[in-house]
């Protein structure tokens, strides 16, 4: 069986009436529980949530991957959307030869209608966001590889663009999908495919769904790492469930219980090829969770 690997997916935005330095402060706590435990920081990417007091994912990634570089690093994941496809193709190479290569690209096709329509930016049919997913992808390939590209798309175009220097190793991508066509379109480009909060019964739906796509354009499913994101709240071994305080849980679907109950609810989503688990810390700031998983749950999955 592949080694089952974690990642921690920072918290975006901080508690109530917490100052900018307690919630580093805090996050750096937490970041210091999972140092050469955990293998990777990866950080949301939205603008907004009503008047929430969200971060920006990638200024915020950016400055804590400089302060932790033994992780890996990505998003969960960028909105396509948000950066000219050329753009990030640059910021992807500056990031990759910042870090001396630990940055994984995540994107998706964008959802989240209010922040399009608060900041400006268009918000066309999901098909067209697909399109346009497929032709970022198609341009960020083509700046990576070819010593000057010209991609001339539906929505997206360069011409005689170079991209230097070049990023080596090329970054991983990972792409966010559950919908037949997306699933296509992560079978054709990705390395990795990545859920959001998806419960047991909708991945096993999701796994057949993402095996037909690989069939369709020729692919081994085999080749295309699972990968799953969400929240989890781990709890010592004895905690009565009736007293865990799940008002401090935001996410749809997470782990919830002792570390031997965390395993259960991982192991079927193992059984279905996830190796890699993203994890909110719903107990955010304590870490007793984080600890928890770094010293009961990781090593028992991988014994």
């Amino acid at each position: 069986m592949a080694r089952i690997q974690f990642g921690l997916a920072l918290r975006a935005r901080p508690l109530e009436n917490q100052t900018p330095g307690r919630f580093l402060e805090e996050t750096r706590k937490n970041l210091d529980v999972v140092v050469e435990r955990f293998d990777s920081i990866w950080f949301v990417d939205h603008v907004q949530f009503k008047d929430s007091p969200i971060l920006e994912g990638w200024t915020a990634l950016t400055h804590m991957a400089a302060l932790y570089p033994t992780f890996q690093f990505g998003h969960v994941v960028l909105c396509q959307s948000f950066r000219n496809p050329a753009l990030l193709a640059k910021m992807t190479s500056t990031a990759q030869f910042m870090s001396e290569g630990r940055f994984i690209l995540g994107v998706g096709a964008g959802w989240h209608q209010e922040e399009y329509d608060a900041y400006g930016y268009p918000f066309p049919g999901p098909g067209t966001r697909v399109e346009e997913l497929e032709e970022t992808l198609q341009i960020v390939k083509a700046l990576w590889t070819q010593p000057r590209a010209t991609v001339k798309g539906k929505h997206y175009q360069v011409i005689d663009a170079y991209c230097e220097p070049k990023p080596d190793p090329l970054p991983l991508i990972m792409v966010g999908a559950s919908q037949p066509r997306m699933l296509r379109l992560t079978a054709r480009y990705a390395d990795w495919w990545n859920v959001s909060q998806v419960t047991i019964e909708e991945y096993r739906e999701q796994v057949k769904e993402s095996e037909k796509a690989c069939h369709v354009v020729g692919r081994d499913p085999a080749t295309l790492r699972r990968t799953w994101f969400g929240g989890c709240l781990c709890v010592p071994e004895g905690t009565d469930p009736a007293s865990i305080d799940r008002k401090q849980i935001s996410s749809p679907n997470p782990f919830v219980g002792t570390p031997s109950q965390i395993i259960e609810q991982m192991k079927p989503f193992i059984d279905l090829g996830v190796d890699y688990f993203m994890l909110k810390n719903e107990g955010f700031p304590d870490s007793t969770s984080l600890r928890l998983l770094a010293e009961e749950v990781l090593p028992r999955l991988n014994a």
